[in-house]
């Protein structure tokens, strides 16, 4: 730390680099006290809450190496991509992300406004903790419609996010290509797949649209955590999101039914604001792209740490397998195939559903 830094408080402490770029932007003084907490967060960035006086923010810096027993390697210019894109959601939609504070992009890292969990809960821990509220998926649903819909045809946008690079070695390597090694026998229907949506190039796309990047605030979801942020295929994201409700209704079974219907709001809120192309056109890319991430959530890179009973995922393997050798026509389909796979008897000796 230099001389200037403000001085760490209990706790780790980060390196040098860290502190000096609070000090730098103006963020820290010299002389006070920052208190370093590293916050749980996702597999590929370090993130910490900083306590200075009368003030918390937060801090992120990609990492070069993802954080997963997988060897997964991303660049970490992707952390300028999420700055970028959090401030076109601003513009469009203020309440939609944190305050943007300060950005160093070849340190690969940024500040930004913290928000407490008591005003703003994860969506994920809400829904694992059976808090399942139909009508947080459906301003979910209309969020990310809006800001595609305001990110469609823009040339600029297409040239800033040209960042297909990264949505490769972030989602389409990952997600779909492994899964495919995984299940030689669906090899050709997932290539397919990630040619389709590597070949897509519509709208702005978050990338990660999952419930654990998702913050339900006072004024309406805050969408966190974009670095995967490419100027693509909006199936992506509406399939990734919708993803999530299916695989937690295995392990909430109490609120299936909710979890089941907000999945379905969600795409239908979704798509009322699709005006960039036939909405049947992005409902049959959706439709086809969920079982594949049903599957990678189960045997790609990064599996969900949720579904630690085989005989869950054995139906993960079994529903979507079925589904991508069948492909369903609109995500709704796919939901009602989901839930008559649930809804059917268990095998003998084995957990129900």
């Amino acid at each position: 730390m230099s001389a200037a830094s403000a001085q760490t408080g209990p706790g780790p402490v980060p390196d040098t680099v860290l502190t000096d770029f609070l000090m730098a932007e103006g963020l820290a003084q010299p002389g006070e006290t920052a208190t370093w907490t590293p916050l749980a967060g996702g597999v590929s960035s370090d993130l910490w809450r900083v306590d200075l006086p009368g003030r918390s923010l937060c801090v992120k810096r990609a990492l070069a190496r993802l954080k997963v027993a997988a060897d997964w390697e991303a660049p970490v210019s992707r952390n300028a991509y999420e700055w970028a894109w959090m401030r076109f959601a601003s513009r469009h939609r203020p309440d939609s992300v944190p305050e943007l504070l300060a950005h160093d992009p070849a340190a690969g890292l940024f500040a930004m406004a913290y928000l407490p969990p008591e005003r703003y809960p994860m969506w994920k821990a809400q829904l694992l903790y059976g808090e399942v509220r139909v009508a947080t998926a459906a301003a979910v649903g209309k969020l990310l419609g809006s800001l595609h819909a305001a990110s469609a045809g823009d040339a600029a946008l297409a040239e800033e996010f040209a960042t297909d690079d990264n949505f490769h070695a972030l989602r389409i390597e990952p997600y779909l290509l492994a899964t495919a090694a995984a299940h030689p026998g669906l090899g050709d229907v997932l290539q397919g797949l990630a040619d389709r949506t590597a070949g897509t190039h519509l709208v702005l796309v978050h990338g990660d649209v999952s419930p654990k990047n998702i913050l339900v605030g006072p004024s309406g979801p805050v969408l966190l955590d974009a670095e995967c942020a490419w100027y693509g295929d909006p199936a992506f994201d509406l399939a990734f999101c919708v993803n999530h409700l299916l695989l937690k209704s295995l392990v909430v079974p109490g609120c299936r039914d909710d979890l089941l219907r907000s999945a379905r709001v969600l795409a239908e809120e979704y798509v009322t604001c699709v005006d960039w192309e036939p909405r049947a056109a992005l409902h049959q890319r959706a439709a086809t792209l969920l079982p594949a991430l049903l599957l990678a959530r189960v045997d790609g890179k990064s599996p969900v740490e949720y579904l630690t009973h085989e005989e869950h995922r054995q139906l993960v393997r079994t529903v979507a397998s079925t589904l991508l050798r069948a492909p369903a026509s609109t995500v709704a389909d796919v939901v009602a195939a989901w839930g008559t796979a649930l809804a059917a008897p268990a095998e003998p000796g084995t957990r129900p559903y």
